[in-house]
């Protein structure tokens, strides 16, 4: 069981999560606004824009970004944007709903979308979707499900992984099938 939330951190269970990824998709499509293809933002925008796809039956191109790297992800530094993008249709163009999990200052964001305009001339139109906007970013996505005014720590489910090696999985999934809890 989580800790409980608080001002400073808020925890989200894998059930949660996957409620707010398709209360954003319907958000989206409510809207009314229609898009060509998602741009994800690698990694903490790689779940909801695989399941924004799935369900929108919209082309996937993922960008790699990185900024937190440093004390298992808590520490933010200097913003990375991959030189390249993946995609599986053609080059990014037309209307691209760009998808990441959380604004936090909003420096990601906006350069995202200044590297897309400086870089991808044929792209018409971006609109952005987060689950999450920290009161302290500089940018508002156009797509949000919730704002978090005191800009907490998001302890999202698949943090987990930051910390666990593959020596310390093999021990625990060992240990639970002992236990029956479950087979690898």
């Amino acid at each position: 069981m989580a800790p409980a939330t608080t001002d400073q951190h808020l925890w989200v269970s894998w059930d949660e999560y996957h409620r707010l990824t398709e209360l954003l998709a319907l958000q989206v499509y409510e809207s009314g606004w229609r898009f060509d293809q998602i741009l994800c933002l690698a990694r903490g925008g790689v779940r909801p824009g695989d399941v924004l796809s799935r369900i929108f039956e919209a082309p996937l191109a993922i960008l790699s970004t990185s900024s937190y790297r440093e004390a298992a992800g808590t520490v933010q530094g200097e913003l990375d944007i991959a030189q390249y993008m993946t995609t599986t249709k053609g080059e990014l163009a037309g209307r691209v709903l760009l998808v990441d999990d959380l604004v936090d200052s909003g420096v990601t964001l906006a350069r995202v979308v200044q590297h897309i305009r400086d870089n991808y001339p044929r792209v018409t139109e971006i609109k952005s979707a987060v689950i999450w906007v920290k009161g302290c970013s500089v940018i508002r996505p156009d797509y949000f499900l919730q704002e978090l005014p005191h800009d907490p720590w998001i302890h999202q489910p698949f943090e987990d992984y930051d910390e666990i090696r593959p020596q310390e999985l093999a021990a625990r999934l060992a240990a639970n099938l002992k236990t029956g809890q479950g087979a690898p």
